[in-house]
């Protein structure tokens, strides 16, 4: 089957003449090259994506704030019933403008959580470049609306609703597609280390979206929108013409997802399988790679009846791979480099291609193991994040004497911290192969930590600041692990059998959840700040508890299959003693 010409990106077919041309005795390794841009490319893409997002939690500080003492412009009529609200922007200017404005951030959420769930099914069955590009044009497009209304005097809350609508099911796009991308490209060594700093990008845009919208609040704020939109429109071009999702489209190998069993018994979710396998079943698999058996291939592997349905091929699973004996491998996994340089390589608009590789349905991906407690894990956990991402620079504002500006630029040490959680998270995950056992660790020392920062935290500016990054560090990595490297591992589970296509379902499926409780968590926020910060706090407490509760029978499983690493390695110290 010849390769299609469109699987190839613009941009990169430019780079391949002009490197032709200048350096044809360029020697480097052509799979690390394409590996670096993906991850550089989709780091940019999902900066820029939460970067768009960030501006309506700054700009709230003026569209509904507090006009005691404040000079009103020349020609502003003041009397009994605007004194208080003179400087605000209608429709935010009545007593239930918390209210409005938690119920605007639900819009988007909503909207967002929805399309979350749609867009994973889609990014499955058309091409990963095409989807994000529009994606990101669409959402800066809608961004860029809200931010007109400044100079336009728009105060129409359905024009403010349909715009924030829109804008977060385009921003559904982000997340599955980048995701998937990167699952594409990189096998299952050092996921955490690898995701957990690749995911910075999260706190990176939420940075430099509250940087760019502090900047403009006070003066301009329509511009704190209109610029984060042009700036993830000019990603979405860029992503247009470099980004590679497929790495059989530019003639590399695809990543190894699964390892050896070994790998495969150390994540806790996978041991939950292992528990379930059925001893009296004689119906043995052997997985054979690269034209050898794994460590472990010598001994047999019985699999249970919930986990063969996964196998089994139907017009809304993967289909079967054959296994057996090293020589009945299918060529696509034993094909060496020279052979992938010599013949035209599979790629996603290839017939053959999706013959072999299917998308899988909803309830497939549920049946595999950890996917809901995960998500309903993360329910809680994007929750609490969400809650800050929105509600932050508004609670500095009104609980200290800092203005609207230094509010956002305060906020931004959450995502300091949150850059560092999600790295120690997934260092933690990747050394002792237990990612729940390390999120329960996370939420269970934050709980308290968020009593002490709302607490101690307006107390003084050194205070806050220390207090803010410890509470970003703790809230955002559980967060961040579940959402990248979890999701991944999930998605490339050994039960789909290397269907990378599979990766987008499971992502929109848990992080979809996640979002559903990311659009509560601030609605909620909305409604009980009117009674008191204090009862948000206690909110996100119980909101840590619950989650840390729905991770139990995964840290259950995990800490077993700890202790029975550790009993076998006892044995075989004796054996050698």
């Amino acid at each position: 089957m010849s390769h299609s010409p469109h699987d190839v990106p613009l941009g990169i077919k430019i780079i391949r003449k002009f490197g032709s041309c200048f350096c044809p005795n360029f020697r480097g390794s052509r799979t690390f090259i394409y590996r670096t841009s993906i991850l550089v490319l989709t780091f940019f893409t999902y900066t820029a994506y939460h970067m768009s997002r960030k501006p309506i939690s700054v700009v709230k500080n003026v569209l509904s704030q507090n006009c005691t003492g404040l000079i009103p412009p020349p020609g502003t009529f003041i009397d009994e019933n605007n004194k208080d609200s003179w400087c605000d922007w209608a429709p935010f200017d009545g007593k239930n403008s918390q209210t409005l404005l938690g119920t605007l951030d639900s819009a988007f959420l909503f909207a967002y959580a929805a399309g979350m769930f749609l867009s994973g099914f889609v990014a499955e069955r058309v091409n990963l470049r095409y989807f994000l590009a529009l994606g990101m044009l669409t959402s800066g497009f809608f961004t860029y609306l809200f931010g007109v209304s400044y100079s336009q005097g728009i105060h129409s809350l359905p024009y403010f609703f349909i715009v924030q609508t829109i804008a977060g099911f385009a921003q559904s796009t982000g997340w599955p597609g980048v995701v998937t991308a990167v699952g594409n490209w990189f096998g299952k060594g050092k996921r955490g280390l690898i995701f957990g700093i690749w995911n910075s990008h999260t706190s990176v845009g939420n940075i430099l979206g509250s940087l760019i919208a502090g900047h403009f609040v006070e003066s301009n704020w329509g511009m704190s929108f209109i610029i984060p939109g042009a700036i993830i429109g000019f990603m979405g071009f860029i992503i247009f013409l470099f980004l590679v999702t497929d790495p059989r489209s530019v003639g590399c190998n695809p990543p190894d997802h699964h390892g050896s069993r070994d790998e495969t018994i150390r994540a806790g979710y996978s041991s939950i399988e292992d528990d379930s396998i059925s001893p009296g079943r004689n119906r043995n698999m052997r997985l054979y790679a690269n034209g050898s058996t794994s460590s472990s291939a010598s001994s047999s592997i019985t699999i249970d009846p919930e986990r063969e349905s996964l196998l089994t091929p139907t017009d809304n699973s993967v289909d079967s791979m054959e296994v057996g004996t090293p020589d009945k491998v299918p060529s696509e996994i034993t094909i060496s480099s020279t052979d992938i340089l010599a013949k035209p390589p599979v790629s996603l608009n290839n017939p053959d291609f999706h013959r072999r590789e299917k998308a899988i349905g909803f309830i497939q991906a549920l049946r595999i193991p950890g996917v809901i407690e995960f998500s309903l894990c993360l329910f809680f956990a994007k929750l609490i994040n969400y809650t800050f991402l929105f509600w932050l620079p508004r609670y500095i504002n009104a609980s200290t004497s800092f203005d609207a500006s230094e509010s956002a630029d305060l906020s931004t040490l959450f995502d300091v911290g949150g850059i560092v959680g999600g790295i120690i998270a997934g260092v933690l995950s990747d050394v002792t192969g237990m990612s729940a056992v390390t999120c329960a660790v996370m939420l269970v020392v934050a709980i308290p930590m968020l009593f002490v920062y709302q607490t101690f935290g307006t107390i003084s500016l050194v205070s806050n600041i220390l207090l803010l990054m410890s509470v970003g560090l703790l809230v955002n990595g559980p967060y961040a692990l579940i959402t990248t490297a979890v999701s991944t591992e999930l998605g490339t589970h050994q039960s789909l059998r290397g269907s990378a296509r599979a990766l987008a379902t499971v992502t929109a499926i848990i992080d979809g959840t996640g979002s559903i409780g990311a659009a509560v968590g601030p609605l909620i926020a909305g409604t009980v700040s009117d009674y008191g910060w204090d009862n948000v706090f206690y909110m996100l407490m119980v909101a840590d508890v619950i989650a840390l509760v729905l991770l139990s029978r995964l840290v259950k499983h995990e800490i077993e299959r700890f202790r029975e690493r550790l009993r076998e390695m006892r044995f075989k110290r004796e054996r050698m003693a």
